[in-house]
């Protein structure tokens, strides 16, 4: 079965790596296709730089992957989804994964980060897709500009995560992506915990709100600055948030913006 593998984090992330590898360690006929550079917090943005007409895609070479076809896409990473899904890269996937992404992408927040767009982007499409996180951000390594979507790690500090927890926890997941009705996407989040520490996985909802906000702390002409403060609300038990603290995986099943049919409007006629 064919996989494309994109993430928002840009294809030097460690992050998309070791998902990459873990779904080939299963069997999985793979390819690899993400930002050239980070893309955080693009939600399901369309968008490419183009020159003289085409898109500028880099053939790339994941460390310890030779044979895993990568390329680096200008372009957001909806819009990678859908490259490949119009046969890109090669064959279209049957199952498109977007992570590991740098930082739980939990709550209402989800809305906004360019992982969980690549996966929603690819359901629409028609494809079955999951999104994958893992829990390491806080309001001390997120960079404002991205609204707090993106983490900003050292190399050394990347590479000390527990990266394999979330793919291990992924590639376990297959069987239910496949058996999801269609349009379905499964959004996966890890806690930062080597694999033996893990308590299981919990099927989630959507907690009110994010692991981190903006705030507004000064603004003048021309200008604004803002910063970023951890909530702290009570979080609501059997939410992805209560669950990860917890020390569990959450799955969240989501779907695809689509029509509020229930909804009245006055005065409106059905077409």
């Amino acid at each position: 079965m064919r996989v494309l593998v994109t993430n928002d984090d840009g294809i030097d992330a460690v992050g998309i790596r070791v998902l990459a590898d873990g779904l080939v360690s299963r069997g999985f006929d793979v390819v690899v296709a993400a930002p050239g550079t980070d893309s955080s917090g693009a939600s399901a943005a369309l968008t490419a730089r183009e020159e003289a007409g085409r898109v500028v895609i880099a053939r790339h070479t994941l460390p310890g992957l030779p044979a895993v076809p990568a390329f680096a896409i200008a372009g957001s990473p909806a819009y990678i989804a859908l490259l490949g899904l119009r046969g890109a890269f090669g064959p279209p996937p049957s199952l498109v994964f977007s992570g590991i992404n740098r930082g739980a992408n939990a709550g209402r927040a989800v809305l906004h980060s360019g992982t969980v767009g690549a996966a929603l982007t690819a359901s629409a499409a028609g494809c079955r897709a999951m999104a994958v996180s893992l829990d390491i951000i806080s309001a001390s390594t997120v960079t404002t500009a991205s609204g707090g979507a993106a983490a900003v790690l050292s190399a050394e500090e990347e590479a000390g995560r527990q990266w394999s927890t979330a793919a291990g926890v992924a590639v376990d997941l297959v069987d239910a992506l496949l058996s999801a009705p269609p349009g379905v996407v499964l959004n996966v989040n890890a806690p930062d915990v080597p694999p033996g520490r893990l308590k299981g996985v919990r099927r989630a909802g959507l907690a009110t709100f994010g692991q981190v906000q903006m705030t507004v702390v000064e603004s003048g002409e021309g200008y604004v600055r803002t910063a970023m403060r951890e909530e702290r609300r009570e979080l609501a038990p059997g939410t992805d948030l209560a669950v990860l603290a917890e020390g569990y995986a959450s799955v969240t099943p989501l779907r695809a913006l689509g029509e509020l049919s229930d909804v009245d409007l006055p005065g409106i006629p059905d077409a």
